[in-house]
C-alpha cells in the first residue's frame, strides 16, 4: 500500500508507543517478552503477536454489548434508578449530577473492579498550568531558583487538578462503553474466561487510535514501526 494512505509509526515516539502498549496488555491479560517485539515491522505483525498471546475460548459476541450490560448494573445499583431508562444514547451528565459525581463514579468503579477515568479537569485549568509548565523551562536559563520554583508549582497543579478533576471526558453511557470494552477488555465480557477472536485487531487499533490521535484511514495493517 501507497504511504500517502498509510503511517509511519517510527514518527511517533517510542514512549507514547510504549505507553499504548502497557494498555494492551492490562487490557488483554498477559505480558509482552522483554524482545518479544524487537523484529517487528508493521502494526499487522503487531496485532497477529497480541492475537497468539491472548487466551480463552472463542466465542463470536460483542463485548461492547456485554461491557454495556455491566455499565448499566452498576449505573443501577449506584443511582437506585430503573435499568430500562438506560439506553447507549443516555447522557452521562444527566446521571451524574456535579455535587456527588466523583463519589458516584467511584462506588461504580468499585462494582468493575477497575478505574474507569472518564473526569478531567476544566480545560482553562489544564491549559494554564501547561502555560505555566513552559514558563518555568524558560525561567530556568534566567533563573533555575525561580525556574524550579515554578516547575514544582506547574507539576502539584496538574496532578492536584487531575486528582480532583469534575468534568466528564465523554458524554453517553455508550462511549463508556466503547472505553472500558477496549482498555478492560477481559473484564468488560461476561466471562473474562472467553474471547472474541475477531474482535482483537478492532480493539488494539482503537487503543491506538484513541491514545496516539491516529486517523482510522491511515492506521493500517501495513503501518511500519522501523
Amino acid at each position: 500500500m501507497s504511504n500517502i494512505t498509510t503511517i509511519e509509526l517510527k514518527n511517533i515516539h517510542s514512549e507514547d508507543i510504549g505507553d499504548v502498549l502497557i494498555k494492551v496488555e492490562r487490557s488483554f491479560g498477559f505480558k509482552f517478552g522483554k524482545t518479544e517485539l524487537k523484529d517487528v515491522k508493521t502494526f499487522g505483525e503487531l496485532c497477529d503477536i497480541i492475537a497468539d498471546k491472548v487466551s480463552g475460548y472463542n466465542l463470536n459476541d460483542c463485548t461492547t454489548q456485554q461491557a454495556f450490560y455491566k455499565i448499566r448494573d452498576a449505573i443501577t445499583i449506584t443511582l437506585l434508578i430503573d435499568k430500562t431508562n438506560i439506553t447507549n444514547d443516555t447522557e452521562l451528565k444527566t446521571l451524574f449530577s456535579r455535587q456527588n459525581r466523583r463519589q458516584k463514579i467511584a462506588t461504580m468503579e468499585g462494582l468493575f473492579g477497575f478505574k474507569i477515568r472518564i473526569l478531567r479537569p476544566k480545560y482553562w485549568i489544564t491549559v494554564t498550568f501547561a502555560l505555566t509548565f513552559l514558563a518555568s523551562l524558560v525561567g530556568l536559563f534566567i533563573s533555575w531558583k525561580i525556574g524550579l520554583a515554578i516547575l514544582i508549582f506547574s507539576i502539584a497543579g496538574i496532578n492536584l487538578a487531575t486528582k480532583f478533576g469534575n468534568e466528564l471526558d465523554l458524554n453517553t453511557v455508550g462511549q463508556l462503553a466503547e472505553k472500558i470494552s477496549r482498555e478492560n477488555y477481559l473484564k468488560s465480557r461476561r466471562s473474562p474466561s472467553t474471547v472474541n477472536r475477531a474482535e482483537i485487531d478492532k480493539k488494539v487499533k482503537e487503543l491506538f487510535i484513541t491514545d496516539l490521535d491516529l486517523g482510522e484511514n491511515v492506521l493500517t495493517r501495513q503501518a511500519t514501526f522501523v
